[in-house]
């Protein structure tokens, strides 16, 4: 891997990690481009550069931080159950679903999922329109959607924020509690392989770790921001579109 590589999967990593396209896909198609073998000291630069769209979050909403947000956060760790405990207990039987096809067919039915929710989703109506008012309830029903996620390809942005936007938040809303949410979900799952992959760090190359980093932080740190000025004036359509189209182009790698 060379220094272009990092930068080229740190800025995929950092677009998309918290819009609703998911990255898996992503990373599939740039690192077949790069020529990217899947060895154990890559698999580790990915879970770098994860920690670093987490710190991403944690920097943009530091204020959350604070002891009179724990209500919040004892809602995000509910939300953070389903998806915890089904993930722990069928980790096998998620691995083994991965494909590209499975992903391509994934990417396109969340696609048309978006599209069909826009169609009805009445946001002038949602009940809910800041983070800190989501209730126990919401909370709850996020997280059981979020377990669509273990599914290659779904998204875990994607699918709470459908979920989200199902039990009455407006999008901004939708998107700040889907960033919040991440956290937990990628500290799991960044700590899991960190474990696993903590040896391959001895022969990875620190300089291509590092630049991977950084550029996965700074553009996941804009990404963040600018999704939810998007929102302000657009819905996830575009996303949708977008979703049914690359979906179309895996599948197209995988039979082609």
């Amino acid at each position: 891997m060379t220094i272009f590589d990092s930068i080229i999967l740190g800025i995929i990593e950092g677009i998309t990690e918290f819009l609703p396209i998911s990255s898996t896909g992503h990373m599939i198609v740039v690192g077949d481009w790069l020529g990217i073998a899947n060895t154990d000291t890559n698999q580790a630069f990915e879970v770098i550069i994860q920690v670093a769209a987490i710190l991403a979050v944690i920097a943009n909403y530091k204020e959350k931080f604070h002891p009179r947000f724990f209500d919040l956060w004892v809602k995000v760790a509910v939300a953070f159950l389903p998806i915890g405990i089904i993930g722990f207990l069928m980790s096998d039987v998620v691995k083994a679903l991965f494909s590209v096809t499975v992903v391509g067919v994934m990417f396109i039915v969340g696609g048309i999922i978006f599209i069909a929710v826009e169609k009805y989703y009445q946001e002038e109506s949602c009940p809910t329109t800041d983070v800190n008012d989501v209730t126990m309830k919401q909370a709850m029903w996020i997280g059981f959607a979020q377990i669509f996620a273990l599914i290659p390809g779904t998204s875990r942005a994607g699918s709470t924020i459908i979920g989200a936007m199902l039990v009455g938040l407006n999008r901004k809303t939708c998107a700040e509690f889907s960033f919040l949410l991440g956290l937990p979900v990628l500290a799991a799952a960044s700590g899991y392989d960190l474990l696993k992959h903590y040896q391959d760090f001895t022969t990875a190359d620190f300089t291509n770790l590092a630049v991977g980093f950084i550029t996965a932080f700074i553009v996941a740190y804009f990404v963040i921001k600018w999704f939810i000025s998007f929102l302000a004036k657009f819905t996830f359509v575009g996303f949708g579109i977008y979703r049914i189209l690359f979906g179309m182009l895996l599948l197209g790698m995988a039979w082609g």
